[in-house]
């Protein structure tokens, strides 16, 4: 059964916005994103919100991002390869290849999409994330927190949800990110 990952770039606050909007302070150094690039190579499936997938949609409709580096255009290649659902009642098209719009999420159709893919899901967008931890369907926390306090702002994991977990990584970057990867006990 593919496992259903929730990744977050956070504030040591728990933030993945600041009051303003702004994540400029997330920007991952070369060390980070080669490291998240390795650990996005077995997604076969993005599910976002809206908002999430506008902010990503760029690997595919801004070639000079994948001409920055390297790294930068591996990343790209690696999204562009996988299927995107994005859960919006608004979006009227998507500007991506291999995308679909639902317009609502389901808990049952991603617990079935989770028994019949043979790779992992990724979920993107703390308020989706937050139905997907609400419903028992999040396997793995991949948590980068960096060295920042914001005060507020988009909080990284949902109020009102109690979760058991257990730690099975953890990493230290030289710029003072790091990384922590949970399972859920459900």
């Amino acid at each position: 059964m593919a496992k259903l990952v929730y990744s977050a770039i956070a504030s040591l606050d728990g933030y993945v916005a600041d009051e303003d909007g702004n994540f400029d302070w997330a920007m991952p150094d070369e060390e980070v994103h080669a490291f998240i690039n390795d650990l996005e190579r077995p997604v076969g499936y993005y599910l976002y919100g809206r908002r999430m997938y506008e902010t990503m949609v760029g690997w595919e409709t801004d070639p000079t991002l994948a001409d920055q580096s390297p790294l930068m255009r591996d990343f790209s290649e690696i999204w562009q390869a996988a299927d995107k659902v994005v859960y919006s009642r608004t979006l009227e098209a998507v500007s991506t290849s291999k995308t679909r719009i639902e317009r609502g999420f389901d808990p049952e159709a991603v617990r079935r999409m989770k028994g019949s893919v043979g790779r992992d899901l990724a979920v993107g967008g703390a308020d989706l994330a937050a139905q997907a931890f609400g419903a028992g369907l999040v396997d793995e926390c991949h948590l980068f927190i960096v060295p920042v306090v914001v005060g507020g702002g988009k909080r990284s994991l949902p109020d009102g949800i109690r979760l058991e977990l257990e730690l099975l990584d953890e990493r230290r970057f030289g710029g003072g990110m790091v990384y922590l990867r949970y399972h859920t006990e459900t």
